[in-house]
């Protein structure tokens, strides 16, 4: 081998290196791009740094020459930018400073060492530069504590989210970076199969709504931050498509109807306030469509709670009332199939609710009655409305039978007491309106069952009149409170009562029935008006329509009660013995005072 022929020693013979003071030893010299050193050394070996960091040593030019060991001289030439900035550059990346004075440097292919160390001398200007920190060490900087970032990190609605918190931790998971929380980004446990039992809501809630949270409860998203949107966004929305849907019904009532013919109401009325409504209803259904898709676990909370779960009939009565207020321009008469298919969800709600509300336990009628359970209960009156408009007639009265039946158990129940004992706050006073919704409805619903306003039609309809009569004379019971989306739990009944007017003073015209219809429209319509301008300045200017829902934040589990386990009084006797002995007997005893 040519290798063994020439062996090449490659002995180095450095001085002594100086003890370097502790930081200096932490910093190697090719972790910082761009920076090298010269050292000065008796024998070297030719070899040149190329930008990727390889050696390629030069004793291969000089192998057919016999060398000494002993007079072997190496000289090192290393190419070293003019500054940090300069080692990047692609003109750089090849530099190799061999031969800088036109071969004088060289003698017999071996570098002469002070000629390199001249040149370099001459030609190396370096520029000092800060150390990024990190660098001296081998450890990456870590940002993640950084309070900007831990907002944008914020874990903890990850539990109400459908997808995007299962699919974070799956990918980190798989690249073997498992995601680190912080103590106040825990994620509470989220059971994926069973939901809350309603047990846990009347534990953890309070109040006649079960809105409020318990002193003694903890919410499992944070109270110290606004909620995403669709977090904050309630079910209860649907009921601004009640009351504006149900104003379409109301003018296209007032346009046929015979006894308010004197007014000349133009359908134009009637067709604008629908289309109105249509686009109203597809933005709300759209909006909680999506947290159906985002955030499943907050509208499975709502489902299971046990007032919430009446106002996902709204979706499938506003849609009712689209029906009922189409206008004739657009459609005479529409297909009996959309009845049915309207009908069938809010039957499957009935069976659910009214089943829970017979079997007893804890979703008992009389343990969960409340005003908003009237939504339930309305349903099937203007079910029964529209499939007789249609010309059905079976369908129509079991629906109508359904209704009665529960509405007659929920109005005594409601009429007597609330169930939880506690009188409904002020800005829950407007939903006592719904008491005037079904009474409204269903005296229409069994006139056009019937084919006139007969007598039972006319029970319903003073029921409702008197009920509306006794709450509106009652001015300071819905006023001096805070704005709020129970608000519009005044429109819908009052549009109803107002549509039953009509249609009675058809029957039974009259001057007083046609002022009466006239004034209760009016109302209904200043009332709608007033309403949805505050709800968009609310909405779009104050931003403070949709404030964070607490009912949908307890926890799975009740929270340990804190033992006091000592009972200090500060002053007292046997608080200071409790302090000097080790009896504990007597801190746990503490003396009783004689009361004579």
């Amino acid at each position: 081998m040519e290798s063994s022929r020439n062996p090449v020693s490659l002995k180095q013979d450095y001085p002594e290196p100086e003890a370097l003071p502790s930081l200096l030893e932490l910093i190697s010299l090719n972790q910082v791009d761009g920076f090298d050193s010269f050292k000065p050394a008796s024998s070297f070996q030719t070899f040149s740094l190329s930008a990727t960091g390889t050696e390629t040593s030069d004793v291969q030019n000089a192998a057919n020459e016999p060398l000494s060991i002993d007079n072997l001289i190496h000289a090192v030439s290393i190419s070293m930018p003019a500054s940090p900035m300069q080692a990047t550059s692609k003109s750089n990346e090849n530099r190799v400073l061999f031969d800088g004075h036109g071969g004088d440097g060289f003698a017999d292919g071996i570098a002469d060492p002070s000629v390199a160390s001249e040149t370099l001398a001459k030609q190396v200007k370096f520029h000092s530069q800060p150390m990024p920190k990190g660098a001296a060490i081998d450890q990456p900087v870590n940002f993640s504590h950084h309070p900007s970032i831990r907002r944008l990190k914020d874990r903890r609605f990850d539990t109400f989210k459908t997808w995007q918190g299962k699919l974070e931790k799956q990918l980190s998971n798989l690249r073997g970076k498992p995601q680190e929380r912080g103590p106040d980004q825990e994620v509470p446990q989220n059971s994926e199969n069973e939901a809350l039992p309603v047990d846990r809501y009347f534990d953890a809630l309070e109040g006649p709504e079960l809105d409020t949270l318990r002193p003694s409860e903890e919410s499992v998203l944070p109270d110290d931050k606004t909620w995403p949107f669709l977090l904050r966004y309630p079910v209860s929305s649907f009921s601004i498509c009640l009351g504006v849907s149900s104003q379409a019904i109301m003018w296209k009532t007032l346009a046929t109807a015979p006894s308010t013919k004197f007014l000349h109401i133009s359908l134009e009325v009637n067709r604008i306030l629908w289309f109105i409504s249509l686009v109203l209803v597809a933005i709300v259904s759209s909006i909680y469509l999506l947290k159906v898709i985002f955030f499943f676990e907050a509208v499975r909370r709502e489902y299971f709670h046990p007032i919430r779960v009446n106002f996902f009939f709204s979706p499938w009565i506003a849609l009712l009332f689209l029906c009922l207020g189409v206008p004739p321009s657009i459609a005479e008469n529409l297909p009996e199939a959309l009845w049915y298919v309207l009908m069938v969800p809010i039957f499957c709600l009935e069976l659910k609710i009214y089943g829970q509300w017979m079997s007893g336990g804890q979703r008992r009628l009389s343990k969960v009655a409340n005003p908003s359970n009237h939504l339930s209960i309305v349903g099937n009156f203007v079910g029964a409305l529209l499939g007789a408009s249609m010309g059905l007639k079976e369908g129509p009265i079991f629906f109508f039978a359904v209704g009665l039946a529960h509405y007659t158990v929920l109005f005594v129940t409601l009429y007597q007491r609330l169930p939880t004992n506690a009188t409904l706050p002020k800005e829950l006073h407007p939903v006592f309106f719904l008491f005037v919704a079904v009474p409204s409805v269903a005296s229409m619903a069994w006139a056009k069952i019937q084919g006139s306003f007969d007598h039972g039609s006319r029970i319903a309809y003073f029921i409702a009149l008197f009920l509306y009569f006794s709450l509106a004379v009652r001015v300071k019971f819905f006023c001096g409170f805070k704005f709020s989306l129970a608000w519009w739990a005044y429109t819908f009944p009052m549009t109803g009562a107002a549509i039953a007017a009509i249609r009675y003073s058809s029957e039974v015209t009259n001057i007083v029935n046609q002022t009466l219809s006239v004034i209760l429209s009016a109302v209904a319509t200043l009332i709608v008006t007033a309403l949805l301008v505050t709800t968009i300045i609310h909405a779009f200017v104050l931003r403070d329509l949709f404030p964070n829902d607490i009912a949908i934040a307890i926890s799975e589990r009740k929270p340990k009660p804190h033992r006091k386990w000592f009972h200090r009084r500060n002053g007292s006797s046997y608080h200071a013995r409790c302090k000097k002995d080790a009896d504990l007997e007597t801190c746990f005893n503490p003396p009783k005072t004689d009361k004579n």
